[in-house]
């Protein structure tokens, strides 16, 4: 009962918003009592902490899932984007990491820490990918390149208001640093995978 609770409450709050979604809500949606959910979940903080860390593993899942396809590093990339803009399309166009920092800050900031150091590794691995295939320039400075991107990332989301929006902005985020990174052949095939792109 706990893991369906979970899910449900996770589906609400990336449709309908973490503030708004209440206890009852979610009672209501699954036709069980509110004192049921009380019984796993001593408050709503508890169940929003128990459902970003959900999502959270479900986003890393699916990454290394992209990963082992073995696309080369810039393709990787644009394959791991199109996955959040599928993951979050029915999302309320209220950017979910932009309502967790506004609301319930402890909570975005304990986010954050596991996120910067999960990416890190991803990232970091991405730039050596693409040394290794020429795609990225030999001599980058990779702990900068790594830390210029996630910053320019996470800032995005936690700034930005409207999900679409949000997610706009990360594409032009993607082509600018992987153009700051990039050869002539990384070039190319940047050009390749910006003209599959739809927003």
């Amino acid at each position: 009962m706990k893991e369906k609770i979970i899910s449900k409450a996770t589906e609400l709050f990336l449709k309908l918003g973490f503030k708004s979604v209440t206890m009852d809500d979610i009672a209501g949606e699954m036709c069980i009592s509110k004192k049921t959910i009380y019984k796993y979940f001593c408050n709503k903080e508890v169940l929003i902490e128990e459902s970003t860390s959900t999502v959270h593993q479900q986003v890393h899942d699916v990454i290394d899932t992209i990963v082992v396809k073995n696309y080369n590093a810039i393709h990787e990339n644009f394959e791991i984007r199109e996955m959040f803009r599928d993951m979050f399309k029915n999302a309320t166009d209220t950017s979910p990491l932009y309502q967790l920092k506004k609301h319930y800050p402890e909570i975005y900031q304990n986010i954050m820490t596991h996120e910067i150091d999960q990416c890190n590794h991803y990232f970091r691995d991405n730039i050596l990918k693409g040394i290794r295939e020429g795609l990225y320039r030999p001599d980058l400075n990779i702990d900068l390149y790594v830390k210029f991107y996630y910053t320019l990332i996470f800032h995005i989301n936690a700034t930005t208001v409207s999900e679409r929006e949000a997610q706009k902005i990360e594409l032009e985020a993607l082509e600018y640093h992987t153009r700051a990174m990039a050869t002539e052949k990384g070039i190319l095939e940047l050009e390749k995978q910006l003209k599959k792109i739809t927003i």
